[in-house]
């Protein structure tokens, strides 16, 4: 991630009207042939799951209109950039995007043109990174049937040579990066212990990896030191809570560089001089901020000194230029972002870019590091890749996704708003009014996943699609979310869990005293744990609600733990409560144990290859409602798992989704 901040100036957005034109193309040759490996294109690494009981499928549930299905279905194939690296010499950038039906690798030049298709694998692609010293390998990550279970391979950029490097299976490996050398690439893997990653350096040609050591939890291998002296690590205690470690490449010893009470969040970069280390940490304080510490000759911490902190904003990442004279961060200012760069060592900012988009996401320098490339997305703007140049400040926009039927100019940018909670806490959230609206209209609550999470003002196809039907949206970011401190993202961490539930009745309350919404016609969805909040309003407020969709959701803390991934339900039990010692807690907190106070029509969608929230969740739900004959739509994805990545399942959901709200809430355009 990344933060950027610098003087006030002007800042020059430059489009490039030809690689619209051959973006546009691209996506029509992405049905071109192209050679590729078959242990790629092959489903051979599908998470095993529980039986899924197909009886429970409901008939297609896109029963819609054809007018509402046309508008939706172009709403939901607009497609998504993610996951730039620059080459080596700079000259392209690798990509992840789904402009093909299924995220996969590109490349660009760096300086605009035609993009090129990389992998054509059926299954979706997570992350990708150029070698740094190698224009002609490629590191990426691929979720097989969108589980959990990721896999590392490397491909070079005109899509050969393309070989996995993990061994398949049930494994979770996480792709880090590469070393500053390029020989080898950073990973962390469940390989040895289902329930923790341990860090691990494989070597792309040989495929040899080295487990360096092992580990007690969940351990990301974050940096290594140009000179191959240090290596970075970070481990996760629980969810909102971690340490890093300094670690010695030859004794394998480690120093812990973040010693805290309480929570803490702590990222890191090692300075290419060996002796400096930043961090983006809130030890002490509430909101996060860029320190760094300098390491003694034999690798002995110092004191932390803060470089870059705000009131009004979360430090949400950075990046150092291999230089090391630039840091550029991205700051959170309740859901938008703020770029910065500021000189090292001295902290000045020099740049304070003037982004056109509300969200940046993935963000990475050049090798010179005279350029930075970034994903910018926003309500009205789909995920794209854009280039600064540091020195001018001038924006370039190198990819267009395409959106065929959909003017984006005429789409609606929510308001950030602010409201109390019942006991007076204040919650904030994005409201998206319908065009023409005067008030008391239908409205769908969306809750995000995490709960760790947060809403932001990017780019929703679903929002969008339900906004084009006449229904509003409101966006809260209640208790738990991050991005508003350390504080206020541990406010419905086990019991407090009931508060960040009142926190519904909340949001409701807001849209109904405020005339927003007519109080008999509202919705309410979610996804991952956002799902488990609109399990939680239809069964605690089971008469505020007109209708709900719970997306791949947990409904069951008994279940859930049992059969997610081991190591998510090892960092889970500060979040959610221990499911031996607070078991009476988890079982009043689930909605499986309350389903029976349902009235409102539910639908509910899942993926088969989830290991994160796993289907028995949905089929619990399912199998409840209609024993009892309560009616409920159910889709399954057979081929996908948490959230649903390939295109053709986004556009079934979103189109069932929306024909769902128009149905229930009797909406209008």
């Amino acid at each position: 991630m990344t933060f950027l901040r610098n003087r006030p100036q002007a800042t020059h957005v430059k489009r490039m009207k030809s690689a619209r034109v051959l973006l546009l193309t691209a996506c029509l040759l992405s049905g071109v042939t192209c050679p590729f490996h078959a242990s790629y294109a092959q489903n051979k690494d599908l998470p095993s799951q529980p039986p899924i009981s197909a009886s429970l499928q409901s008939p297609e549930s896109a029963r819609v209109n054809d007018s509402i299905a046309d508008t939706v279905t172009a709403m939901a194939r607009i497609g998504r950039v993610s996951s730039p690296s620059f080459s080596s010499d700079g000259t392209r950038i690798a990509f992840v995007s789904d402009l093909n039906g299924s995220p996969q690798v590109w490349i660009i030049d760096s300086h605009g043109g035609y993009p090129q298709l990389v992998t054509t694998g059926t299954e979706p692609v997570i992350s990708v990174r150029w070698s740094p010293v190698d224009r002609t390998t490629l590191a990426f990550m691929v979720a097989p049937g969108g589980g959990e279970n990721t896999q590392i391979y490397v491909v070079r950029p005109d899509g050969t040579g393309l070989k996995r490097l993990t061994a398949g299976g049930k494994d979770n490996n996480k792709l880090e990066g590469w070393s500053p050398d390029g020989r080898y690439i950073r990973f962390g893997s469940n390989a040895r212990d289902p329930t923790a990653f341990d860090p691990y350096l494989l070597d792309p040609v040989s495929g040899q990896m080295e487990r360096l050591r092992e580990s007690a939890g969940n351990t990301a291998f974050t940096d290594v030191s140009v000179d191959g002296r240090f290596g970075l690590l970070s481990r996760q205690i629980s969810r909102g809570d971690n340490n890093l470690y300094l670690f010695r490449m030859d004794t394998h010893r480690e120093v812990l560089l973040t010693p805290h009470k309480g929570p803490g969040d702590f990222d890191g970069a090692l300075h290419p001089d060996g002796r400096t280390i930043y961090l983006a940490s809130n030890n002490g304080r509430d909101l996060k901020a860029f320190t760094r510490l300098q390491l003694s000759a034999e690798g002995t911490p110092g004191p932390t000194q803060i470089i870059a902190a705000r009131d009004d904003a979360e430090l949400d990442n950075f990046v150092l230029n291999e230089q090391g004279t630039l840091a550029a961060l991205r700051w959170d200012a309740g859901g938008r972002s703020d770029v910065q760069i500021l000189d090292l060592p001295s902290g000045k900012e020099i740049q304070h870019p003037s982004l056109p988009s509300e969200v940046v996401t993935g963000f990475t320098f050049s090798a010179d590091g005279k350029r930075l490339a970034m994903t910018l997305t926003g309500a009205r703007s789909p995920h794209d890749l854009w280039v600064l140049d540091v020195q001018s400040g001038t924006l370039q926009q190198l990819t267009f996704s395409p959106h065929a039927g959909v003017d984006l100019t005429q789409l609606v940018s929510p308001e950030l708003v602010t409201f109390k909670a019942h006991d007076g806490l204040t919650l904030t959230g994005w409201l998206y009014r319908p065009k023409g609206s005067a008030g008391h209209q239908p409205y769908v609550i969306g809750f995000h996943g995490g709960p760790e999470a947060q809403e932001r003002p990017s780019f929703r196809s679903d929002y969008q699609a339900l906004l084009s039907q006449g229904i509003g949206v409101f966006a809260p970011n209640v208790r738990g979310s991050d991005g508003f401190g350390k504080r206020f993202v541990n406010l419905d961490n086990g019991p407090l869990r009931v508060n960040a539930i009142r926190d519904i009745k909340a949001c409701y309350d807001f849209l109904v005293v405020n005339g927003i919404a007519d109080a008999r016609r509202i919705g309410i969805m979610g996804g991952s744990y956002g799902g488990y909040m609109t399990m939680a309003a239809l069964t605690e407020y089971p008469d505020l609600f007109a209708a709900g969709v719970d997306l791949y959701g947990i409904v069951n803390f008994e279940t859930f733990f049992s059969h997610s991934e081991p190591w998510m339900a090892k960092v889970s039990t500060v979040e959610y409560g221990d499911p031996v010692r607070d078991a009476a807690l988890l079982r009043s907190l689930s909605p499986i144990n309350k389903l029976d106070r349902i009235k409102a029509p539910l639908m509910v969608q899942h993926g088969a290859n989830d290991t994160n929230v796993p289907v028995i969740e949905a089929e619990q739900i399912v199998g409840s409602l209609r024993a009892r004959n309560v009616p409920v739509e159910y889709l399954l994805f057979p081929d996908d798992g948490h959230a649903f990545r390939k295109t053709a399942n986004r556009m079934r959901s979103t189109i069932s989704l929306v024909g769902f709200f128009v149905k229930q809430l009797a909406a209008t355009n």
